[in-house]
């Protein structure tokens, strides 16, 4: 388990500025029931915000034609839609849930090729909302596979995440599991998957980004 690049910064900074506030509270009051409850609660903070951003280190064990999860979280949605950004035809989408206390690393499903990637700035909906993934701050990327077949992952702001992060371009090939983006403090991701792919998970099922299968193409 290693500490995402994504926060140390942020950490840091927290770090200080929580340090400062109980060395200043101590010094004003010295060893009273104000520091102790400064010291607990800032405690708490850090450890709430430093788990939010714990970047688990496993080894990828995916066969080419599985669908691994590109996160950790919840199923929401599995539904027949069309997707009409760029792949324009029938799809099955798989919608994963990721509350704050979720591992926030986003990994491709596939191994390919990023064939399409585009970033949309937009709302802050609450991320089960219906309209989040056409109107909420987004990516969209395309692996195309060695078969030829192309998934599509989108990454969802929600209501408080509102920072979204990505390491990829097109032409990229990545592997399966791979990191390619990270979302900060609550949010979604989509994937839309051939008419016809064997879906292996149901709604309201738990993920492991990297390491639940999802289907089989």
């Amino acid at each position: 388990m290693t500490i995402h690049k994504e926060g140390r910064l942020l950490l840091l900074v927290m770090l200080i500025v929580l340090a400062t506030i109980n060395i200043a509270l101590y010094q004003s009051y010295g060893g009273g029931m104000v520091v102790q409850i400064s010291g607990v609660a800032s405690t708490i903070i850090f450890l709430l915000v430093l788990q939010f951003f714990r970047n688990p280190i496993f080894k990828i064990n995916a066969q080419p034609n599985q669908v691994i999860a590109p996160a950790d979280g919840k199923v929401v949605v599995i539904e027949e839609t069309t997707e009409e950004e760029f792949l324009k035809d029938r799809r099955i989408q798989i919608s994963i849930f990721m509350s704050p206390v979720n591992v926030h690393v986003n990994r491709t499903p596939v191994k390919g090729v990023v064939e399409f990637f585009k970033y949309h700035a937009g709302k802050y909906l609450v991320a089960w909302h219906p309209k989040s993934s056409t109107e909420n701050e987004r990516t969209t990327m395309v692996v195309k596979m060695d078969n030829g077949i192309s998934v599509l992952v989108r990454q969802i702001a929600g209501a408080v995440a509102r920072r979204i992060k990505w390491y990829v371009n097109e032409g990229q090939s990545l592997e399966h599991g791979e990191e390619f983006g990270f979302i900060k403090f609550g949010s979604r991701v989509d994937i839309f998957l051939p008419v016809g792919t064997k879906i292996l998970v149901k709604e309201g099922d738990k993920t492991k980004g990297g390491r639940t299968v999802l289907a089989e193409i």
